[in-house]
């Protein structure tokens, strides 16, 4: 039989990554000042409160990861789409701050069941042969969330309340989102009923008795190339401000986004036969890299330029190799499994990161914050270079 990739379901589930990923995640910076206002809280705690529940949502992921294996990944996106809609009604409707604060935890949750983990996990047990290549072509679509929604949830905001604005959102998730995963449950489900020889399941390649260690790894990779990520992004202009660059906030704002589409499509068209642990390496160094770049540069706005586009690009292969390696190294059984302890390792620390870099610059000062969180992202080629080793 044919491998090809199921075309329809990786664009069907594209839209929902956007929608999950503009909804739940992007649109928050552009509300929370408002939230900040509503419950007299400072930015800063209402960014707080967003950690806090990323950090708890982060504790759930191993347990939601062995539930995409047992009940299947597309019931579990399903369910998520009415949570994320139920989680969003009840933080626009929270009277206080602690029930805001449980709201965004249920959030966060459900952004667990809806995002990249569960996505990648309902690929593998659509079709596993071809699962490499269709989480290539999710992240490629994927990558315009917050470009579309960053101006959409602005657009709304102008007319709307924040409280009306999660509402909405509300409503897509519920008659948008819900569907479509449930149809792509069905065909997940139908296709666990054909003929296991239809669809043969991937061996790993790495030997039973050294993947433990692989495993661990991995997750250590990929974990310090989410802190650097996370910590740089979120303190992306005072950073820039920092290093005498506060007036290119704006283009490497435009530039990172592009960078990291253009990574996915260079990958999509030329990289069909490297293999997901190289692609690890390169994305490895591209994120500190570009750390190192900014660093080296400022003030320079070329350098920044650069910068921008070298650190785009790197993010823009780390969300396909998280999907990918796990599949190279250890197979398609118990792959929603690893995709949970993934991102609890991953949302943990990105959401530790950012916390832990503010306090690096105003105790220590930015160039030596941003060294010590380049040299942690420069850890990650080293682990994965080791496990090329084990192999």
């Amino acid at each position: 039989m044919s491998e090809r990739v199921p075309l329809a379901a990786v664009v069907a589930l594209g839209v929902t990554q956007i929608i999950g990923y503009g909804t739940l995640y992007y649109s928050f910076s552009i509300l929370a000042p408002d939230m900040a206002a509503y419950f007299a809280w400072s930015i800063e705690w209402v960014f707080g409160a967003l950690s806090a529940a990323l950090l708890i949502s982060g504790l759930t992921a191993p347990w939601l990861g062995v539930l995409f294996d047992k009940i299947g990944a597309g019931r579990m996106m399903t369910i998520g789409s009415a949570v994320a809609a139920i989680a969003l009604v009840a933080c626009s409707y929270a009277p206080n701050k602690a029930a805001f604060m449980a709201a965004l935890i249920a959030v966060e949750v459900a952004a667990n069941l809806v995002q990249y983990g569960a996505a990648f996990a309902l690929l593998v047990q659509l079709r596993p042969q071809v699962a490499s290549r269709s989480i290539t072509y999710l992240t490629l679509i994927a990558g315009f969330a917050s470009t579309m929604f960053w101006p959409i949830t602005s657009a709304l905001h102008a007319h709307l309340t924040w409280q009306n604005v999660y509402l909405v959102f509300a409503v897509i998730n519920l008659l948008l989102c819900m569907p479509i995963h449930a149809w792509l449950s069905h065909a997940a489900s139908a296709r666990r009923v054909a003929s296991s020889a239809a669809y043969p399941r991937i061996e790993g390649v790495l030997a039973p008795a050294r993947r433990r260690l692989g495993f661990g790894l991995m997750v250590m990779g990929f974990s310090l190339m989410s802190l650097v990520s996370s910590a740089v992004l979120v303190h992306m202009v005072p950073l820039l401000s920092g290093l005498g660059l506060g007036t290119t906030a704006a283009l490497t704002g435009t530039l990172f986004g592009p960078s990291q589409v253009g990574s996915r499509l260079i990958n999509m068209v030329f990289g069909k036969t490297l293999p997901a642990l190289h692609l690890a390496v390169i994305a490895a160094i591209l994120i500190p890299g570009g750390t190192l770049i900014l660093l080296l540069t400022a003030p320079s706005v070329p350098g920044a330029m650069v910068f921008a586009v070298v650190f785009g690009m790197g993010n823009g292969l780390l969300s396909i190799v998280t999907g990918t390696l796990p599949l190279q190294l250890f197979g398609s059984d118990g792959y929603g499994k690893l995709q949970g302890k993934m991102m609890a390792a991953r949302l943990i620390l990105s959401a530790l990161a950012p916390f832990v870099l503010a306090l690096g610059m105003a105790n220590m000062g930015i160039t030596p914050s941003l060294s010590i969180t380049a040299a942690l992202g420069g850890l990650a080629v080293v682990a994965f270079i080791f496990i090329a080793v084990l192999r």
